[in-house]
């Protein structure tokens, strides 16, 4: 890589800001100053900003969070706080989510710097099934199956959700697996049901479950045998 294009992605300066630090001898390699931003580096070149090491992030991130309560899947934080704050810089500027959470849903995000392998996931020609640990305000009724199997018509929509699988907890709560990502389909679904959800936890992606040892806020890195679910087709 060059050296003035890591520099951009590693200290969030422009690509010329870059280089003009570089003239300003701001810049160390392997302990002598380095001003060429074209210079090609290596990840075991110890390579120094200000006096301060960068670390080299490497292609190819594949994470698994636990998103708590209150926090947005955006890099843009508004009235609430980005789950990207859970990693450090330059790593945190590097993923993004494949497929968000709504801000007050819990449970698994898998986030990525590479584009194709979340597509897997997001695109709706992929039919990728995301279940959730729902708890409803009122008693679930006998019909809630049948009719998340046959499809469910949402308000100011023409076309009925595709079919969707619902286990029965108990008198509350379901898990409910769905293949598309409408605008808060899960909410919406109940509320065409005439029931309210009051808790929303997404424990599954594909064949990836969260994780029981990660407690809110905590991620892991996704093994190899993870990261190739997603890699069929």
């Amino acid at each position: 890589m060059r050296l003035d294009k890591f520099l951009a992605e590693n200290t969030g300066l422009t690509r010329s800001q870059a280089n003009k630090a570089l003239k300003q001898s701001a810049v160390m390699i392997n302990g002598k100053v380095e001003k060429n931003g074209a210079v090609k580096i290596m990840p075991q070149d110890e390579i120094y900003f200000e006096g301060e090491l960068l670390t080299w992030v490497e292609e190819g991130q594949y994470i698994m969070l636990y998103k708590p309560q209150g926090y947005i899947c955006s890099h843009d934080e508004g009235d609430y706080p980005s789950i990207y704050q859970f990693f450090d810089y330059p790593l945190s500027s590097k993923l993004h989510s494949a497929g968000r959470l709504d801000v007050d849903t819990t449970g698994l995000v898998l986030l990525t710097d590479d584009g194709q392998w979340s597509h897997r996931i997001t695109s709706p020609k992929h039919h990728c099934e995301k279940t959730y640990l729902v708890t409803l305000a009122d008693p679930v009724e006998n019909h809630y199956q049948q009719s998340c199997q046959q499809g469910i018509l949402l308000r100011g929509e023409k076309v009925a959700t595709k079919p969707a699988k619902l286990e029965i907890l108990d008198d509350y709560q379901v898990n409910l697996t769905i293949s598309e990502g409408r605008y808060h389909q899960v909410k919406r679904m109940f509320a065409a049901l005439g029931n309210k959800v009051v808790n929303l936890h997404r424990w599954k992606i594909g064949d990836i479950e969260l994780d029981e040892n990660l407690a809110e806020g905590e991620y892991r890195s996704l093994s190899e045998q993870e990261i190739n679910s997603f890699n069929k087709g």
